[in-house]
């Protein structure tokens, strides 16, 4: 699967505003498939931080809200109370928002729900850049998964967001890597293979497993003499 990473500021935030019809008119003249990060406007009132997926006939197939808050977004945003998988060109992809990669319970849902692909779209800053190198990696890892991760660079409200969008292998080897700037990178994805027997970490991990807690507690701890 072809893939074409776009590393940039974001779009404005209102779910009809042009913006979001000139990325569909550009899916369906592109015959691509597109997800892209916006600020949502719920009809209930409120704003989620979310992604529009757009498949190859300019259709909007799929919004994903953030379902993981960080700091104090929670005092702005609405979060989502689901997780999504979407046919997209053909292919289920799973979409998740920045800080929703942070957590290994997102990534292995969708990969148990047949996804074959996970896209990650971030406002990640200074100086969390690693964390999401590793986490990035990771849930790919985790899940035996390719993963395509794209975030955005420039600087607002005090903040300096570092890119580093990638496209990472289902081994966690990332493939492409962009830098701090603006910029694009076309990629290939390997949907078709199959993780070895040994390593398929979902067919091979167990149901939640009980906890032996062996704390002893006495009625002396704590005291003095």
């Amino acid at each position: 699967m072809r893939v074409l990473l776009a590393q940039s500021a974001p779009v404005p935030d209102d779910p009809a505003d042009p913006a979001l019809t000139t990325v569909a008119e550009h899916a369906r003249a592109a015959d691509a498939a597109v997800i892209v990060g916006y600020v949502e406007r719920l009809d209930g009132g409120g704003v989620a931080n979310s992604v529009a997926c757009f498949d190859r006939d300019g259709r909007q197939a799929g919004t994903y809200r953030k379902t993981h808050l960080f700091g104090h977004e929670s005092e702005v945003f609405s979060p989502g109370d689901d997780l999504l998988v979407v046919e997209l060109a053909g292919r289920r992809v799973a979409p998740l928002v920045c800080f929703d990669v942070e957590f290994p319970e997102p990534a292995r849902a969708v990969a148990r729900a047949g996804a074959e692909l996970l896209v990650t779209v971030a406002a990640n800053m200074d100086p969390y850049g690693p964390d999401h190198d590793l986490a990035v990696r990771a849930r790919a890892l985790d899940n035996r998964l390719p993963h395509v991760y794209v975030n955005r660079v420039g600087s607002e409200y005090g903040l300096d967001f570092v890119g580093g969008s990638a496209v990472v292998a289902a081994d966690g080897r990332a493939l492409v890597r962009l830098g701090g700037e603006a910029a694009e990178r076309a990629a290939d994805v390997d949907l078709e293979s199959r993780p070895e027997s040994a390593v398929d970490y979902l067919r091979l991990v167990r149901p939640a497993l009980p906890v032996s807690d062996l704390t002893i507690t006495t009625t002396t701890q704590g005291a003095t003499r």
